[in-house]
């Protein structure tokens, strides 16, 4: 944080100012703090290690959100595609010995194969809210509200089609492309955070370099002056939503993986996770700001405090308390901020 920023024009520092600006990393700090004195072993390398395999998959969910959070919208259906995505993943990755499988005369497919049918699954969902959204000019709240129920309801009698039983029991390849690791230095680096930081890259890329990425940021400012300026403001953003659809199948093929199973309720919650770890890292929902690094410290700051608190016995209930003042708390100050520059 830059303090010549914060100060007042004779030349003290703008305390106010400068708790708008950083009050909830304070707060986040303190009870990082907190959670270290009560579990002073809480600071290890292997939690260090746990933390970041559980921020990967977050991490690409979280970019899939950003991306629309950036055009003053949200997705709430986002959880449920990852459910989606990962019921199909486990229903068509099993292995070919598994008294269970789900299509016992498949054979087996290939990962690739099966990565493309999920993705292209997502961007069809994504694409679908992008289009009510911006075509019918319905909020995106009350447009992936309502698909974030269709994708459960579909999900649902999938998985009850399917056997309405955990789908487990995966192929080798698939367990080991969501589980394996390798060795760096004597240090095991698990495959999940290489796909999380090739995810990030692309994003970035998208976001910074590429003309997408300023007529996305133009949408998201000013949808009116974008227009003017000759955006595509309608194609831009469906486009967004379908590209956080694809990221959305990404991050649930990659969890069915993780967990090694996958039901109908798998990605409940996901999305306020992932909206909670944007806001956090500084992604506006007045639109038109944000940055790809904001977005993961976002998501490694909720998962050291999600971690953090179930490491020192903190009851799941309280932790749905604690995240959803987070939440609350982050777009106030977002709030705030908008308000000081207007």
């Amino acid at each position: 944080m830059d303090l010549r920023l914060q100060k007042k024009k004779n030349g003290k520092i703008d305390i106010k100012n400068l708790l708008i600006r950083s009050g909830l990393y304070l707060v986040l700090f303190l009870m990082l703090v907190m959670i270290v004195v009560k579990e002073p072993t809480f600071l290890s390398i292997r939690n260090f290690k746990n933390i970041l395999t559980q921020s990967s998959v977050r991490a690409i969910i979280a970019l899939g959100v950003g991306g629309i959070i950036v055009t003053q919208g949200t997705d709430l259906s986002a959880g449920r595609q990852v459910g989606l995505a990962a019921v199909i993943s486990a229903s068509l990755l099993q292995a070919t010995d598994n008294i269970n499988k789900v299509y016992p005369d498949m054979g087996q497919m290939p990962l690739i194969v099966v990565i493309l049918i999920v993705m292209a699954i997502g961007a069809v969902i994504g694409a679908f809210n992008g289009v009510i959204t911006v075509c019918l000019n319905i909020h995106p709240f009350i447009v992936t509200m309502g698909s974030m129920t269709i994708v459960y309801g579909i999900n649902s009698l999938y998985y009850d089609f399917a056997g309405a039983s955990p789908i487990s029991g995966f192929s080798e390849s698939y367990s080991h492309f969501a589980q394996g690791s390798f060795n760096i230095f004597g240090f095991r680096l698990p495959y999940l955070i290489i796909y999380a930081t090739i995810a990030m890259v692309i994003m970035w890329v998208l976001w910074n370099k590429t003309k997408f990425g300023k007529n996305v940021f133009a949408a998201g400012g000013n949808p009116e002056a974008a227009r003017v300026s000759g955006v595509n403001v309608i194609l831009t953003m469906v486009l967004i939503y379908a590209l956080s659809g694809m990221y959305y199948a990404f991050g649930g093929f990659l969890e069915a993986g993780r967990i090694g199973s996958a039901t109908n309720n798998l990605g409940f919650m996901y999305e306020m996770d992932a909206i909670a770890a944007c806001v956090i890292g500084g992604v506006s929902f007045y639109g038109g700001v944000g940055r790809i690094s904001g977005v993961m410290i976002g998501v490694i700051i909720l998962t050291v405090l999600n971690y953090g608190l179930t490491y020192v016995g903190v009851s799941p209930y309280w932790q749905y308390i604690i995240k959803g003042a987070i939440i609350i708390a982050a777009v106030a100050f977002d709030a705030m901020k908008y308000a000081k520059k207007h």
